[in-house]
């Protein structure tokens, strides 16, 4: 069963300094997500991985094709589309002034929920950390306070647009058991990553995309399979990476 369902996507911008002009930043791209799946959105820079993203969040319109979210049209649905969705952003900001169980209970009153602030917090390791301000925090954990927010009404997808940007091994692959656990507790995750191994570690399948299009998507093992059998560098066997640099060329930035 398909809990996600896109067809055409097409985001279009106007060419900067040409204002007849115009370019596809998502460029007709279709797949479908699985319900409680991991589905991973890879690309370089510019691909449009944000976008689609932001699209199937309601945060940008969506100027042409279609996106369905639990039998419901993204562009016809935004308030039921946001109450049954959670949004990690790659950054976030908070009132400083409030502590993480008080900003979790306002969050919770976006929805009407009374969030019982202390499983919550459990849920993303934080409990110890009830009392504390967002300024108080470590990188990783600045990181699983952001799901903990996207969690607060309960969602069947979480989006995650590149969730360990910035963290250290330990912190990255804490966050990486949490999203574990989400999943296997049957939320669907969305997530857009320029880490290899994170992606061939957590998703069941992959979609690759450049210049706005959907170039490749599979399983990890099958795109190793069908892209880098013979890996690129000397090594024991392909890998995502070698995948990547296969299909668009691009190195990995820093």
């Amino acid at each position: 069963m398909n809990i996600i369902e896109v067809k055409h996507l097409l985001k279009t911008y106007p060419l900067p300094g040409n204002k007849k002009g115009s370019f596809n930043a998502v460029d007709g791209i279709t797949f479908n997500i699985k319900l409680g799946e991991i589905y991973g959105i890879l690309g370089p820079n510019g691909a449009g991985k944000t976008t689609t993203l932001e699209m199937l969040e309601g945060l940008k319109d969506i100027n042409g094709g279609s996106a369905l979210i639990d039998g419901l049209d993204v562009s016809n649905n935004a308030f039921k589309i946001k109450e049954i969705i959670g949004v990690q952003l790659q950054a976030n900001e908070y009132f400083e002034s409030l502590n993480l169980s008080e900003l979790l209970i306002l969050f919770g009153k976006l929805y009407s929920n009374d969030i019982n602030t202390e499983n919550l917090l459990e849920k993303v390791g934080l409990l110890p950390k009830e009392r504390a301000k967002p300024k108080e925090l470590s990188g990783g954990q600045k990181q699983r306070f952001s799901i903990a927010c996207a969690l607060v009404n309960n969602p069947k997808v979480l989006f995650l647009d590149e969730p360990t940007t910035g963290l250290d091994p330990q912190a990255k692959r804490n966050l990486w058991n949490l999203v574990r656990e989400l999943n296997v507790g049957g939320m669907t995750i969305v997530l857009t990553t320029h880490n290899m191994e994170e992606a061939e570690s957590l998703c069941d399948r992959i979609a690759i995309m450049d210049k706005g299009k959907l170039i490749a998507e599979d399983t990890p093992q099958g795109l190793i399979d069908e892209y880098a059998s013979e890996p690129i560098q000397e090594t024991l066997k392909g890998n995502l990476e070698d995948v990547f640099l296969a299909l668009t060329d691009h190195k990995l930035r820093d």
